[in-house]
């Protein structure tokens, strides 16, 4: 059979190469040179036969289909890293078996990772192969990342983490000018992009800022949030997102929050467990750890100065 998978070095080099947003920063993190690193990027993309990167100045951005392909292998590198660990260190921790929805997984969780595992040194994390029917109740397994809201099936206990906030983003560009968004109408007047599953996202904003006006329907949906936003980078139109799974290209200043309203929705993302099951001491660990990083996240957005959002907006 042939095989259609690239080595894992050149996994290695991607992956890091996505996290850091620099070749360099990459080959300094896995202990190569940086030629090596640009060597084996080069060779994933002759292999899958696409642009993985793009430069914008001195940073290395993922294209769309990078962010969809990191998407997709992200979660597998972590978890054949996490088995290989164990076998080799002959790990007499505890083990921490967890199944997460891939969004959250390498949008949100994978970026906090490195300070878990500095905190609690001894747990082996292990990730499962995440499953959408998945009934939250598979032995192997210790706890589960998944959307959802309250109130949970009785045989869950669930805890939220984050995902409740709702933000309408769009390109930088389009905060300026004579037709720059300043109001909830100037945005509606852009195409609406969303996504596949929620497309009733919009009407939820709409109703929460008072707009009177038709909401239009949607020119474009997507599957994956991640494609999503590329979209609204390429300036396809706008969109309404979880505001916790675009805090990287809020940081890099790929788009901008257009209108500084948020909505507060039902949906977010929990940490689970089956209610009949004591929770491991690692759960339990990983459980505090969760809620104080999804606290630091809400300080930090709560003392974000406006003009860093949306320095032209006037509200309704």
């Amino acid at each position: 059979m042939r095989m259609h998978s690239p080595s894992l070095s050149e996994l290695h080099a991607f992956a890091a190469a996505a996290r850091l947003g620099s070749f360099s920063l990459a080959a300094e993190d896995l202990h190569v040179t940086q030629g090596a690193i640009s060597r084996a990027i080069a060779r994933l993309e002759e292999h899958l036969g696409l642009a993985l990167f793009e430069r914008q100045g001195r940073r290395s951005v993922l294209t769309p289909a990078g962010r969809a392909y990191l998407d997709a292998v992200g979660p597998a590198i972590l978890t054949i890293e996490a088995a290989s660990a164990h076998v080799r260190r002959r790990h007499t921790g505890p083990r921490l078996r967890l199944s997460v929805t891939p969004t959250l997984f390498s949008h949100w969780l994978i970026p906090r990772l490195p300070d878990f595992s500095a905190r609690f040194p001894n747990v082996l994390l292990s990730f499962a192969p995440y499953r959408r029917d998945d009934a939250i109740s598979a032995p192997e397994i210790d706890g589960w990342l998944r959307i959802g809201q309250d109130p949970w099936p009785a045989h869950v206990a669930a805890d939220y983490i984050v995902g409740r906030e709702l933000v309408p983003i769009c390109r930088p560009q389009d905060l300026q000018g004579p037709q720059a968004i300043r109001t909830p109408a100037d945005l509606l007047r852009r195409p609406l992009l969303a996504h596949t599953n929620y497309q009733g996202n919009w009407g939820r904003w709409c109703e929460h800022v008072r707009f009177a006006g038709v909401v239009p329907a949607p020119a474009a949906d997507f599957e994956l949030v991640s494609l999503l936003v590329q979209a609204v980078i390429a300036g396809m139109g706008v969109a309404v997102v979880q505001r916790c799974l675009i805090e990287d290209d809020l940081a890099a200043g790929r788009i901008v929050i257009a209108i500084p309203q948020a909505v507060q929705i039902e949906r977010g993302y929990f940490l689970c467990r089956p209610a009949a099951r004591e929770p491991t001491s690692a759960l339990l660990d990983f459980r505090h750890w969760l809620l104080e990083q999804a606290a630091a996240q809400t300080t930090m957005e709560s003392t974000a100065p406006a003009a860093r959002e949306n320095p032209l907006a006037t509200g309704t």
